[in-house]
């Protein structure tokens, strides 16, 4: 089972951000599931939503509290809550934000994980530029997609084209693609070792 916690604030999709990564994983052939944390609705409010991927059904309702892969939407967060909390050694993590990992205080943790499965990304800004505004949820699963090879693109492109109408699909799905080859450029997909691959290749899955 591949396990996902997605981080943001209120108004940033993070709900959003784990449905697409469910559907996009059902069209792969696996079994999928998505679900927030709801706390708070306020605008800019802490919020967590969750994505289990299987290929086997799956029964657990609980929060996702061992991820195998962290979505950040937010970076401010880092300095409000543990994050990292029941982080997995082989794990994948995914910033949105223009900083280095030196920069945002957190390379001690990268040194003692494999940096290698860490990026940060300028999500906000590719958002911006391709949406308009800054919702940065589709291009963090481009990221998510090139760094762990969990979905493919597209997969990533049929579950945003479910969700928004045919124009805001098209501009979410190049934000989405303008992440993945940036992510792309600096890391080969890793998969993980509890990531479903239906007898293939976990890229290709």
């Amino acid at each position: 089972m591949f396990q996902v916690r997605f981080h943001g604030r209120g108004g940033q999709g993070v709900v959003t951000a784990a449905d697409l990564l469910a559907f996009a994983a059902f069209d792969g052939g696996h079994y999928a599931q998505a679900f927030p944390n709801f706390g708070s609705e306020r605008m800019g409010a802490p919020v967590v939503s969750y994505c289990r991927i299987d290929d086997r059904p799956i029964r657990n309702r609980e929060p996702v509290i061992e991820p195998d892969a962290l979505v950040i939407q937010d970076s401010t967060l880092l300095r409000q809550i543990d994050l990292f909390s029941g982080f997995k050694p082989d794990g994948f993590v995914v910033i949105n934000t223009t900083r280095s990992l030196n920069d945002l205080g957190i390379s001690d943790f990268a040194a003692e994980h494999d940096s290698g499965r860490m990026v940060t990304v300028p999500a906000t800004d590719v958002a911006v530029r391709h949406v308009g505004k800054p919702m940065p949820n589709a291009a963090l699963l481009g990221g998510l997609a090139a760094l762990t090879g969990i979905v493919d693109p597209d997969a990533i492109e049929k579950a945003i084209h479910q969700r928004f109408p045919a124009a805001i699909a098209t501009r979410n799905f190049a934000a989405a693609m303008e992440v993945f080859d940036l992510v792309s450029a600096v890391v080969s997909p890793k998969a993980s070792n509890n990531a479903p691959t239906n007898g293939r290749d976990p890229v290709d899955a």
